[in-house]
């Protein structure tokens, strides 16, 4: 049981407003006029008085009837067709004297027509004047009797549909069909009741001694504070969440992966996004008609459509070393791809599919002092993708290689176990595949905790000396990986649908877990 007195030491100056009245009042329309203050800092008292337990505020919404702007005109001066019966009750009229007359506007005249004749109460003639209308035997019943839609209008609206019969709803949709008769809307109703500890704080009474609230320069400066009352802290009273400023989680997880690769030794690599065939591709010892260089699965340039070779890395022996290679082998003991080899197919630029290209271009950039070498790269890449919830033609990938003469493909399978026991992965594993630019060849998978199942995440292996020779002029191990970045992390947030990590969702990005280092 909670402190009583305690409890109301720690009030705030419009919670001791308001709470006294709680023993009389409870409704929030009653609350906010008897208390004098604004409805919303009656609001924000009662949430407080709710938060101290002393109170549960109830919100139920309602659907209540109202009365619309010629609803409010009728209820005093009477509804058209009140006015039409009374006009009729000593004879016949024409429609034309009924609105002459002032009984009933001209607008008004086809409603009451149709209303009363629904009720049996007129007839309708044709004379030489035009239309005339009659009074019925049951229209002069009531005359002396209240139609149905005045019922409506006598009670104290708004009122709660709830409360009404059936007869009188369904009077309600009638009237309901015409113009600002009447009117439905729905209502928050707002109570506060009183708990146990509520009454018994509102029976132990309210000091109405002055409080103070907060220490001001002027009260510090008088000594006024010696002889005052200060307020209770309430360090359990919710407060609202402060949400600093922050990266997207995307940017953060990439800073995350790149301090790993970082501390286990590897240097980063960069370049440009747009890129020629002859490193995305030919570099690589992908085929000049492999399927991966068509346009159905490669966004190429348009302007410029070719680049100028030889490149930032590559000169005129490279050049000639990798069209040898993929004609006939060059001296790597391979045959090559047995094709004649287009300079011209090589200049084409592609927006890289790729971060793999960064390792060829480092590659080739690499001398003999420079060795053993780790490198690693997270980057953006392209793809001619349909965009789904699991595919997008935009997205990160993370690529590295070591170059080590004794690297071998244990090496290989240790850093990939590092890295994912890293990212929350602990079991790894990898299972036979194809690459046109490593043999071996494997992919990666790991075992996802939640969900109990192998997920494959990246392909790794050691790159065949067709990649490596022309690059590198001679043959050493070079182990090599790339990995699906958004993959990787989307398990680390929960998200099933790849596209929610590219989102500028503020709520998203406030509420994303951080990554632990």
């Amino acid at each position: 049981m909670q402190d009583i007195n305690k409890v109301l030491e720690t009030l705030h100056p419009l919670e001791r407003k308001v709470f006294p009245i709680l023993d009389k009042y409870s409704s929030f329309e009653e609350i906010v006029k008897h208390s004098k203050l604004e409805e919303i800092e009656v609001l924000r008292a009662l949430q407080w008085l709710q938060n101290k337990k002393l109170i549960i505020l109830k919100t139920e919404v309602k659907e209540m009837l109202s009365l619309g702007r010629n609803g409010e005109e009728y209820k005093k001066n009477k509804l058209p067709e009140r006015r039409m019966l009374e006009a009729l009750e000593h004879g016949s009229r024409s429609m034309e004297e009924l609105i002459s007359s002032g009984k009933v506007r001209k607008e008004e005249a086809n409603v009451c027509i149709g209303m009363l004749k629904m009720k049996g109460a007129v007839e309708i003639e044709k004379g030489n004047d035009g239309l005339g209308l009659n009074i019925t035997e049951e229209g002069k019943k009531l005359v002396n009797s209240r139609l149905d839609e005045e019922k409506i209008l006598d009670k104290n609206l708004p009122i709660d549909v709830k409360k009404l019969t059936e007869h009188e709803k369904k009077t309600m949709k009638d009237m309901l069909r015409r113009k600002e008769l009447i009117a439905l809307e729905l209502v928050k109703l707002r109570e506060a009741v009183l708990t146990e500890s509520g009454r018994k704080a509102i029976k132990s009474g309210i000091s109405t001694e002055e409080v103070l609230d907060r220490v001001t320069p002027e009260i510090l400066k008088s000594g006024e504070w010696r002889d005052k009352k200060f307020r209770s802290y309430d360090i359990k009273a919710p407060v609202a969440k402060v949400f600093g400023g922050r990266r997207h989680f995307m940017n953060e997880a990439i800073e995350y992966v790149k301090k790993i690769w970082m501390d286990l030794g590897f240097k980063e690599m960069s370049g440009n996004i747009v890129q020629s065939s002859f490193w995305n591709f030919d570099a690589l010892f992908t085929a000049q008609d492999h399927p991966a260089r068509e346009m159905q699965d490669t966004f190429f340039i348009k302007e410029p459509k070719l680049a100028k070779l030889p490149g930032r890395y590559a000169d005129k022996e490279l050049i000639k070393r990798l069209k040898d290679t993929h004609e006939y082998g060059w001296k790597t003991g391979s045959k090559g791809w047995d094709y004649k080899w287009s300079i011209e197919e090589a200049q084409k630029n592609v927006l890289r599919t790729h971060t793999t290209v960064l390792s060829a271009q480092t590659l080739a950039g690499l001398k003999e002092e420079d060795l053993p070498a780790k490198f690693f790269s997270i980057g953006t890449v392209f793809r001619n993708e349909t965009l789904d919830w699991s595919h997008l033609f935009e997205f990160h990938q993370t690529d590295c290689i070591v170059v080590d003469p004794n690297a071998n493909f244990k090496h290989l399978l240790g850093y990939l176990k590092e890295f994912f026991r890293k990212m929350g992965y602990e079991k790894v594993r990898v299972r036979p595949a194809y690459f046109p630019y490593t043999e071996p060849s494997v992919e990666v998978e790991v075992f996802h905790p939640v969900h109990k199942k192998w997920i494959e995440l990246g392909g790794a292996g050691i790159f065949r000396p067709e990649v490596v020779m022309p690059l590198l002029g001679k043959d050493i191990p070079v182990l090599a990986w790339g990995l699906g970045f958004g993959r990787i992390i989307s398990e680390y947030y929960n998200i099933t649908d790849i596209r929610e990590l590219y989102k500028n969702d503020l709520k998203q990005i406030r509420e994303a877990k951080a990554w632990l280092r």
